[in-house]
């Protein structure tokens, strides 16, 4: 399954949270389009980007992007490293709070690896740290 297409839907309240290349075309269907990356997008306008929110607080620390640099032998432990980095910064919070107040949010990113990339950690984060606000 190409992991940028797969949308999961939050069990709190019924949003959908989908990841989704910044180089593919926005669709009204992203509903609220976040990128989510550091540094802005290689040859992209802001305009092709149709962006309503560019979180780079929420993007993995310089250093950790440096050391992982996409490898997929490393992701196991990118994903542990960027989730310890997500437990304490607060734009989980801002993040977590768009998800509740849009029907569906699709965080936008660069990496050419639809599969190995740091917005579909993300995703999985804040799905998880919603569930568990709910009990």
């Amino acid at each position: 399954m190409n992991i940028s297409s797969r949308s999961l839907r939050s069990s709190q309240n019924h949003s959908i949270l989908r990841i989704k290349r910044v180089y593919e075309q926005a669709d009204e269907s992203d509903g609220y389009r976040v990128l989510v990356d550091r540094l802005w997008p290689r040859g992209i306008s802001k305009q092709r980007a149709a962006l309503d929110e560019w979180m780079k607080q929420i993007a993995p620390s310089p250093d950790l992007r440096k050391w992982w640099n996409h490898d997929p032998e490393r992701m196991d432990e990118f994903s542990q490293r960027y989730c310890a980095e997500l437990d304490n910064n607060p734009a989980v919070e801002d993040l977590s709070d768009m998800v509740k107040h849009h029907p569906t949010v699709t965080l936008i990113y660069a990496a050419k690896d639809t599969n190995i990339n740091h917005a579909a950690v993300l995703r999985d984060y804040i799905l998880d740290h919603l569930a568990s606000e709910s009990y």
